[in-house]
């Protein structure tokens, strides 16, 4: 049987028969920045489980504001009617009980000149409330024109009390609308009343803050001033209007 001879060492292949073609390059190692190149991190979405939490506790949030707010208006609401039961407060009223034209001219170039005494009759109609009143502020109108200004000082109105307030209000060279003229000519005057003042009430030892007031009368005439002698208010005895002035912010109800 005849033995098999192994070579020692692999032949060298021989290069191909030239065909134009050029060998690809040989494949390097990869680098160690391509070896160990780390992933882009991405931070995990977060759990189902905690948006739900984070849900629930702002609707928590939003329950309790609106149960506080409504237990404040109940409250409010509370003591509200327990001081209605209690006081029963009522507004004063005001009447109108005397006007006097004394001097009332207009003149060629439509110049008023006026001087009116006033007689109003301030009454507290309630038993345990009392009203703190600023100065007021006293304006005279008809139809539209200013035919009278004056003040009278504050007071204080204690329940159950009738207070005369006496004034003289005029006007010299205020200017008159043409359009009105004729009407301030007449033999009686149709005249508006309109009183500004702050007041505040007072119940025991405790004092409200001070609120804005305008007091409106209107519907009387007076007849004009004659021969030395003052024109009286045709319709005396005129009841007025009495509304709270509340400011918000820049607009006054």
């Amino acid at each position: 049987m005849a033995d098999r001879v192994y070579p020692t060492a692999k032949p060298n292949p021989q290069p191909p028969a030239s065909t134009g073609a050029v060998p690809p390059p040989p494949a390097f190692p990869a680098t160690k920045s391509q070896m160990y190149q780390r992933p882009m991190y991405r931070p995990p979405a977060p759990s189902k489980s905690r948006r739900r939490s984070r849900g629930s506790c702002c609707r928590c949030l939003c329950c309790w504001v609106v149960i506080v707010i409504i237990l404040l208006i109940l409250l409010a609401a509370i003591a509200g009617a327990i001081f209605y039961v209690l006081y029963r407060p009522h507004r004063p009223t005001f009447t109108v009980s005397s006007i006097q034209l004394s001097k009332f001219n207009v003149s060629s170039s439509n110049l008023l000149t006026s001087s009116l005494d006033l007689s109003i009759v301030a009454r507290n109609p309630n038993k345990k409330l009392v009203f703190l009143y600023d100065d007021f502020t006293v304006s005279m109108t008809s139809n539209g024109a200013d035919v009278g200004d004056g003040s009278i000082p504050g007071f204080r109105h204690d329940a159950k009390n009738t207070t005369i307030l006496k004034l003289t209000a005029g006007v010299s060279g205020q200017s008159v609308d043409p359009s009105v003229v004729s009407d301030l000519k007449k033999s009686t005057v149709p005249l508006a009343l309109d009183l500004e003042t702050k007041a505040g009430v007072k119940v025991g030892s405790l004092k409200t803050k001070k609120v804005g007031i305008k007091v409106h009368c209107e519907g009387f005439q007076a007849s004009a001033p004659a021969k030395g002698k003052p024109g009286i208010a045709a319709t005396p005895d005129a009841v007025c209007q009495v509304k709270l002035r509340v400011k918000i912010w820049k607009w006054t109800f």
